[in-house]
C-alpha cells in the first residue's frame, strides 16, 4: 500500500498508515531490512504479520552481502612497522603484551639484533617500552590492558583462563573482546558455543559468532563455514567461501577448492583466479627482512 502511494507522492511513507516523512514527521526503518519504515512501534507491530516474510528474506540477503564480501587482509593485518601483509601463519609473527601489537618476525629480529649489537636492553619493537623479565610481569601488564578494554589483552586473558579450565571466564573475556570487533574472539567463542563450555550448547550461536569471525577476515573461520555448506550440500556457497579464504592464503581452502573443481563443482577460471590471488596474498608476505629472520631463526634464534 505504502509503495504505490510513495510512488504517486515521491515521499516516504509509513508501512502501515502511509502518513509521509514530511517536517517534523519522521519515519525509521525496519530494525531487520531496508524494505518499509514506520512512523510509531505500534505501526511496525501492526504491520508485522504482513512484511515478516518479505522482511525475514530481504534480512537474509543483506547479511550474504556481508558475508560474502571479500575482506582486505586477514584478521592479523599488517605489521606495524613494515606495514607489509602479516603472515596467516601465527609462528611467523610474534605479540608484544605492552602495547598489544602483533609484529612480524622480521622486525622483531632486526630489532633484537640492533639491541645485541649496540649493548641495549632488549625492548618492544614498536613502543620501545624494555620487555618484562617475569611470567608474573608480563600477566600483570596484560591485565591493565585488559583492565582498559584492549580487545587483544582480552582476548589473551581468555586464553589464559581457557587453558585453567576456567572456561566461564573466559567466556566472558572473549564475549567483551568480541563486542569490540575482535575476529579471534568471535571464532573462540563459536568454539565455546560448539562444545558448551562457558555456555550452554547453541548451534544458532556457534554459526553466528564463525560469520562474524570469517566477516572480518579470519580464514580458520571462513574454511570452517564453507565446510559446514558441503555438509548441508550447498556447493555454491561452500564455493565462495573456499575463494574467500583462498584469497586470504588459506592453504586448506586451495586444496578443498582442488577437490571441488575435479567434482565439477568449480569453473576452471574461478579457480585459477582463486589460484593466483592465493599465490599473490602469499607472495605479499614475503620480504628479505623475513627471509633473514627465517633463516636465523632456522640455525637458532628465538623470539623474545
Amino acid at each position: 500500500m505504502s509503495s504505490d502511494l510513495e510512488a504517486e507522492t515521491g515521499n516516504i511513507c509509513c508501512a502501515s498508515c502511509d502518513i509521509a516523512e514530511v517536517d517534523v514527521i519522521k519515519l525509521k526503518e525496519c530494525n531487520d531490512c531496508d524494505l518499509v519504515r514506520y512512523c510509531s512501534d505500534e505501526c511496525q507491530e501492526k504491520h508485522r504479520p504482513h512484511h515478516e516474510s518479505k522482511c525475514k528474506e530481504r534480512a537474509a540477503e543483506l547479511r550474504d552481502e556481508i558475508l560474502f564480501r571479500q575482506p582486505e587482509s586477514s584478521h592479523h593485518g599488517d605489521c606495524p612497522i613494515c606495514f607489509l601483509p602479516l603472515s596467516i601463519d601465527t609462528d611467523e609473527s610474534s605479540l608484544y603484551g605492552c602495547c598489544s601489537k602483533l609484529i612480524c618476525n622480521g622486525c622483531a629480529y632486526a630489532n633484537q639484533k640492533r639491541a645485541f649489537k649496540e649493548n641495549l636492553e632488549h625492548n618492544c619493537p614498536f613502543c620501545r617500552k624494555i620487555l618484562t623479565k617475569t611470567q608474573e610481569e608480563m600477566i600483570q601488564n596484560n591485565m591493565k590492558r585488559a583492565d582498559a578494554n584492549d580487545p587483544v589483552a582480552l582476548q589473551d586473558m581468555a586464553k589464559r583462563y581457557y587453558h585453567e579450565g576456567d572456561y566461564e571466564r573466559s567466556f566472558q573475556y572473549w564475549t567483551n573482546a568480541a563486542e569490540l570487533g575482535d575476529a579471534e574472539a568471535h571464532h573462540c567463542l563459536s568454539i565455546m558455543y560448539a562444545k558448551g563450555e562457558g555456555a550452554e550448547k547453541n548451534e544458532k550461536m556457534e554459526l553466528y559468532h564463525e560469520e562474524e569471525a570469517a566477516i572480518r577476515g579470519h580464514p580458520t573461520a571462513r574454511h570452517f563455514l564453507a565446510c559446514m555448506e558441503l555438509i548441508n550440500e550447498r556447493f555454491g556457497r561452500a564455493v565462495k567461501h573456499l575463494i574467500i579464504a583462498a584469497n586470504l592464503g588459506f592453504d586448506e581452502s586451495v586444496q578443498a577448492l582442488k577437490t571441488r573443481y575435479a567434482d565439477g563443482k568449480v569453473s576452471k577460471e574461478d579457480f585459477a583466479a582463486a589460484l593466483r590471488a592465493h599465490h599473490a596474498a602469499v607472495d605479499a608476505t614475503k620480504s628479505p627482512q623475513r627471509e633473514v629472520a627465517a633463516k636465523a631463526e632456522a640455525t637458532g634464534w628465538r623470539r623474545i
